[in-house]
């Protein structure tokens, strides 16, 4: 019987089951989608308890406004236009009377440069994160200030919103002339997301400082962390957090902050920068486009690490800017203080209350070591060899003092490419203990690459998967993520910790998407990417029971679409566009003599005829594609001349468009005008399929050839062959891992259906004894399914099974991950 009749002949029952999560019975007649075979005999990985974790960086507001429980945006005045173009040290302020802020000798310490000097009489208003300060009704809010003023000087503290007073107003008596901590407790009458604190003075006043913290914190921890973000990555039970970053960590000056070197703002993350007093910690500009007040740093990283009972995972620079700087810095004494830097942090974590930074930790509030058995140096350099130069010296000098430690490197920015196989060969021949990858990547990728880590070298580095994710949060980047993880787990030999990326994003401060737990100043939701993450790391097993499973039938024709043109942050000029099909019959044909009425425009940018040539002419404009021909199109030569008139990057040559979201174009002069690679979008998520550095002229005209035949494409610069590829590797749907949980002897059988219809699938448990009901958790949802704040469609749905027996038949839902926990007998 073909799958397709089986599937119309029981589209009833399949409808039921997969609304009531429950299987259709099992008949011995009945064909199957898929078999599963399952070797309990065998041994597979062993899967560490730390193999799944968080990522924490302080990027799309994370940090402050977000995990952070600070209510009071820019605190101390520090705001700046070296954080954001549009800054003052008074964003988010609103002063009524007089008011300024002042930078001199009266300042409140020297990390602590700004204050406000506010007038008798008048009173500044602070406006919080998204629409204001939130509270709850009956909740309390501790304010603090550091003020100075005369003696008797009264500072009136409110908290109201546009319909009046949300607590009762305090009064705070000034009773010292110099600098001093002022503090008074609030208790919300009314709840609100749209307050606004306000401080007024009787007298003319000094204030920096200015802060409200609600009382209830994450474990009630002083200047503590939002409780309900917390509690969300402590629901996952990570088994590490990596922090700080990132590209925080390896971007900006690598000097710190002091007088000598000017006070720099635009520094990477230091974690001297981040502990002590709150009022002593510098500030810095952020990566992502604002500021960081370091309110939340190391010791408070791994406070949260210890509540959650997670390795803590800190990394630090290694004087090799990433994430588009691509510098090396070339300053002995400065590397050697960063390294030394690197062993007061391991002696901070770990060292006794009778060393120096041990003494620090203790004085934080903390005498008992944080038990710091990982450290990671650099994060994504795109510079392997002067990486590596650095990275040896800091593993060097730990390895000598702290033989304990593992000293983690990386390979780079991407999944593959000349960037990444230099790193890992320099990693292999240096015998490094473990290798951070970083890859963001289409569905279909992830559906793809499945098998990725079957063939790395047992004997060579451990993988630590430190950042990935694919582009979206609907439930299908859900699927190919789950998908993906079963061979993560399969692998566990050699993947002995990953991460999802980035961890947290306000919805009204976004750098990056996709992201796991999405917030607002009231509220927080569970990505369904989330939902999945959750499901496997509250459920992982300590070793892989080997498993297999048959594939999905598919049939893999040529690669068709239209062809286009785009630019990103870039000027350029195309001509003589031709397209030949594989006889050398002319499919399209443009010197653009005439208009442009060919090309339909997709994207952005500005497209204009100028002296027979299509330029694209807004600098500033990303993905500006316009695209020609047509879609059924395949086997084809595309030829055009291109020409960069000025901006950051190259051009883009696109081939087998389909729509916005799915086709194939080679990025040449991309990311600043470093490398070139083919890039394949799908659904709007790319997927580097070949690579290599290498810049574009400003001026010069390249004529650029690329040979579509069937899956193949080979592409051409300048008469000369630059790189090809095949694109034929099948996306299969259907991914099962079994894993056994030794202290519950379960047996857990994970599946993915990534797919539209439901998979009936005869399951072999090889003669295992088990009982006959099993637990069942299943996430299934329409594939385009996105939890927001109001809804969530995508959520796990927990029942039983009572048909398990050494061989049984069960129905996976459509678009679905589904774990069965299965007793042992």
């Amino acid at each position: 019987m073909s799958r397709t009749r089986w599937r119309y002949g029981i589209a009833a029952t399949a409808l039921l089951a997969a609304a009531g999560l429950i299987p259709a019975p099992a008949h011995a007649e009945d064909a199957t989608d898929y078999a599963i075979t399952v070797d309990p005999t065998a041994k597979g990985a062993k899967i560490d308890d730390t193999m799944y974790g968080v990522f924490f960086e302080d990027i799309n507001r994370a940090a402050d406004g977000g995990l952070y429980a600070e209510l009071v945006q820019n605190r101390s005045f520090e705001y700046s236009t070296d954080d954001n173009k549009s800054y003052t040290p008074l964003t988010s302020w609103t002063v009524d009377g007089t008011g300024q802020v002042v930078n001199d000798d009266g300042r409140l310490n020297a990390r602590n440069r700004n204050y406000l000097s506010l007038g008798a009489g008048s009173s500044v208003t602070n406006a919080g994160y998204n629409t204001g300060i939130s509270v709850e009704e009956g909740k309390r809010y501790d304010f603090s200030v550091w003020a100075r003023a005369a003696a008797g000087t009264t500072l009136t503290v409110t908290l109201q919103d546009a319909d009046g007073s949300l607590a009762t107003a305090r009064q705070v008596a000034v009773t010292k002339s110099g600098w001093a901590k002022y503090k008074a407790g609030f208790t919300a009458t009314r709840t609100s997301s749209d307050g606004r604190l306000t401080v007024g003075s009787s007298g003319a006043t000094a204030l920096d400082m200015v802060s409200l913290f609600p009382r209830d914190t994450y474990r009630n921890e002083p200047n503590g962390l939002r409780k309900d973000l917390a509690e969300k990555i402590e629901a996952l039970h990570p088994g590490f957090v990596r922090f700080p970053g990132g590209c925080l960590v390896n971007t900006g000056s690598m000097e710190d902050y002091s007088e000598a070197s000017g006070y720099q703002r635009k520094r990477s993350y230091q974690w001297k920068d981040t502990i002590g007093p709150v009022e002593e910690r510098a500030t810095n500009s952020n990566f992502w486009g604002y500021n960081q007040s370091y309110g939340l740093g190391y010791y408070e990283y791994f406070r949260l690490s210890e509540d959650i009972g997670a390795m803590p995972l800190p990394v630090v620079p290694a004087l090799v800017t990433g994430c588009g700087q691509n510098k090396a810095v070339d300053d002995e004494a400065l590397l050697k203080r960063h390294i030394q830097d690197t062993l007061d942090l391991i002696e901070f974590a770990n060292g006794p209350v009778t060393s120096e930074w041990g003494k620090k930790r203790a004085q934080m509030g903390h005498p008992k070591p944080f038990h710091l058995t990982h450290i990671e140096v650099g994060n994504e350099e795109n510079l392997p060899e002067a990486f590596f130069a650095r990275f040896k010296q800091f593993r060097a000098a730990i390895e000598a003092k702290y033989p304990d430690i593992t000293v983690i490197s990386n390979s780079g920015p991407d999944d593959a490419g000349t960037t990444f196989d230099t790193a890992w060969q320099l990693n292999k021949d240096a015998k490094v203990d473990m290798v951070d990858e970083h890859y963001y990547n289409s569905t279909q990728w992830f559906l793809q690459n499945n098998d990725r880590y079957d063939s790395y070298d047992r004997n060579g580095p451990k993988v630590f998967l430190g950042e990935y994710a694919s582009w979206g949060n609907a439930f299908k980047n859900g699927l190919a993520e789950a998908a993906y993880m079963t061979g993560l787990e399969r692998n566990a030999d050699v993947v002995k910790l990953a991460s999802y990326a980035p961890l947290f994003a306000n919805e009204d401060y976004v750098q990056w998407q996709p992201d796991l737990i999405w917030f607002n100043n009231h509220a927080a939701w569970n990505s369904a990417n989330y939902e999945v993450q959750k499901l496997f790391m509250n459920n992982v097993g300590d070793r892989v029971v080997p498993s297999t499973a048959t594939g999905t039938p598919s049939l893999t024709g040529p690669i068709t679409g239209a062809v286009g043109l785009s630019t990103w942050a870039t000027t350029a000029a195309y001509d003589d566009v031709k397209v030949t099909d594989a006889e050398g019959n002319s499919l399209l044909s443009d010197d653009f003599s005439g208009d442009a009425s060919k090309w339909t425009h997709t994207g952005g940018g500005s497209w204009a005829i100028q002296d027979g040539q299509y330029v694209q002419t807004d600098v500033a404009a990303e993905n500006t594609m316009v695209s020609a021909g047509d879609t059924n199109w395949h086997d084809y030569d595309l030829k055009v001349k291109a020409t960069k008139k000025s901006g950051k990057e190259g051009f883009l040559v696109a081939f087998g468009v389909k729509d916005t979201g799915n086709y194939y174009w080679w990025n040449l002069g991309g990311w600043n005008n470093t490398q070139s690679a083919v890039e394949q979008a799908v659904d709007g998520g790319k997927s580097t399929l070949i690579s290599k550095l290498g810049t574009i002229e400003t001026g010069r005209t390249y004529d650029i050839d690329v040979k579509v035949r069937g899956r193949q494409v080979t592409l051409y610069l300048d008469g000369q062959e630059w790189g090809s590829f095949t694109d034929d590797k099948p996306a299969e749907p259907f991914r099962q891992v079994v894993t056994k949980d030794k202290k519950t002897g379960d047996l857990i059988v994970k599946v993915v259906n990534a797919q539209a219809g439901a998979a009936r699938t005869a399951i072999d448990l090889g003669g295992a004894k088990v009982a006959s009901k099993a637990r069942v958790t299943t996430l299934t949802a329409d594939a385009n399914a996105v939890n927001t704040e109001t809804e969530t469609p995508v959520a796990p749905v927990r029942s039983t099974f009572d048909g398990v027996a050494d061989k049984f038949t069960y129905t996976f839902p459509a678009n679905s991950v589904t774990f069965l926990r299965i007793k042992q007998n």
